[in-house]
């Protein structure tokens, strides 16, 4: 037992303003386990309460000559801990947010992607059954949904009637939406 031992904390407090080493350890000896177990219920992992109370005992012994004489040491260490404790649990959500954040980020990326590929997969398709229709059906198909002909300007091109522009736009959305729709209802 060391001649500390019986010595009050405002006594230590004077030795360790005093660059007293010993009293250092007394308080530190003192204050440790109830401190650590008060940290470790508000933190739960045992490594962040030891760095807490390292560096809590590193500024106590840093910061030794600005301690004032009336100092409570023991509300003084355990407000310190205390505002340590809180400092790593704000850290930890903040850190919490922004991996929830990323994470919704890669999801929605993903999906996006996922989405983009789907799409140009379905245009290929599409473009495919277009090309599988019949020759005339397909030139007058075209004509319209990808050069935006009106069925007049079609019929004055192709030197055919618009009634039969009308008929082959029809027959090929009729074979279109047959095709396309056992496509669209496996691939989506």
């Amino acid at each position: 037992m060391s001649k500390y031992h019986n010595l009050s904390n405002s006594e230590l407090i004077s030795l360790l303003r005093d660059d007293d080493r010993e009293a250092f350890a007394e308080i530190y000896n003192r204050y440790k386990g109830i401190l650590q177990q008060h940290v470790y219920k508000k933190l739960g992992n045992f490594e962040e309460v030891k760095d807490v109370l390292q560096e809590l005992f590193t500024q106590l012994w840093t910061k030794r000559k600005e301690l004032p004489e009336t100092i409570n040491l023991s509300g003084y260490l355990y407000v310190a801990v205390r505002n340590k404790a809180f400092n790593i649990i704000s850290h930890r959500n903040v850190s919490s947010r922004y991996i929830q954040s990323l994470q919704e980020f890669i999801n929605e990326a993903s999906y996006v992607t996922d989405l983009q590929i789907r799409e140009k997969e379905f245009a290929e398709m599409i473009d495919q059954e277009i090309n599988a229709l019949p020759v005339k059906m397909q030139r007058v198909f075209k004509l319209s949904r990808k050069d935006y002909l009106t069925h007049k300007e079609i019929a004055v091109q192709l030197e055919i009637s618009e009634q039969t522009v009308s008929k082959q736009i029809t027959n090929a959305l009729k074979i279109l939406k047959v095709k396309l729709n056992i496509f669209f209802f496996f691939f989506f």
